[in-house]
């Protein structure tokens, strides 16, 4: 499943889900830019990791949700490597946990800005270099809250389905160029921001006290979403685009149905 001779972006690539598949696609041969926000340490980490790998890595920063932000970070990729074939949208925020009559309008456009319309602006940008490659690939990391819409999460739900929305509309305007776009939907991962979810959700406070309730032993983990997208961007599913893939276990109660 070789990816020399590609580049990746992925968006909050520095740590969680995105450090998993910027590492993951590194293995597999291709050379990533590493976007973060606010955690430049961690974003210097996953470069230092993925050099070892003996792979090109570059850390950049820029907050999606800003057109600027992702002009300047397009623009400094692709002055560096040449190219974007590979487009990882992962970046996102959680949404407080409000009911709508209690959300901020402000929580309801930032989170939707994150989700959504900095992917937009992201895919719009690196489709000049990648248009131009042999293969193309775009995957969205979206949630299974979309699947069920939960109660007291309708921004980040918003976001989440529009992402979708913009994965299969793309799917079907640049198949004739050769781009693949997929969207990976994990459920409750093990993360900080999975952390955050389960103790501000449930009170708990160790994420792992959900194994014994999750499917096959255990909670979700980045490496699993990782081997998802992965196989996504690889030959082996040259002939897969605007797909869905859950990555849930088969469902479980913070998982999905």
């Amino acid at each position: 499943m070789t990816l020399e001779g590609r580049v990746a972006l992925v968006t909050g690539g520095g740590r969680g889900i995105g450090r998993a598949i910027s590492l993951a696609l590194a293995e597999d041969g291709a050379d990533v830019a590493v976007n973060y926000r606010k955690d430049a340490e961690s974003a210097r980490e996953t470069v230092a990791e993925i050099g070892k790998l003996g792979r090109r890595a570059i850390a950049v920063q820029a907050s999606v949700d800003s057109l600027a932000d992702d002009e300047r970070m397009v623009g400094e990729v692709v002055a560096e490597f040449g190219f974007v074939d590979i487009l990882v949208n992962n970046g996102g925020i959680a949404s407080r946990g409000r009911s709508v009559a209690s959300t901020d309008p402000d929580e309801t456009e930032r989170v939707i800005r994150t989700h959504a319309i900095g992917p937009h602006h992201l895919c719009r940008l690196v489709l000049p270099t990648m248009r131009e490659r042999d293969r193309g690939d775009v995957v969205m990391i979206s949630s299974v809250a979309t699947m069920g819409n939960a109660a007291n999460g309708a921004p980040y739900n918003m976001g989440k389905a529009a992402l979708e929305a913009l994965a299969f509309t793309l799917a079907k305007e640049e198949q004739r160029n050769g781009i693949r776009v997929n969207v990976v939907a994990p459920g409750l991962v093990e993360t900080e921001m999975g952390r955050r979810l389960v103790k501000g959700a449930a009170g708990i406070d160790d994420i792992t006290t959900l194994n014994n309730v999750s499917p096959f032993g255990r909670v979700c983990q980045p490496e699993d979403v990782a081997s998802v997208v992965r196989f996504l961007v690889s030959d082996r599913a040259s002939y897969v685009s605007g797909q869905k893939i859950n990555v849930h276990g088969g469902g479980s109660a913070m998982g999905g149905a």
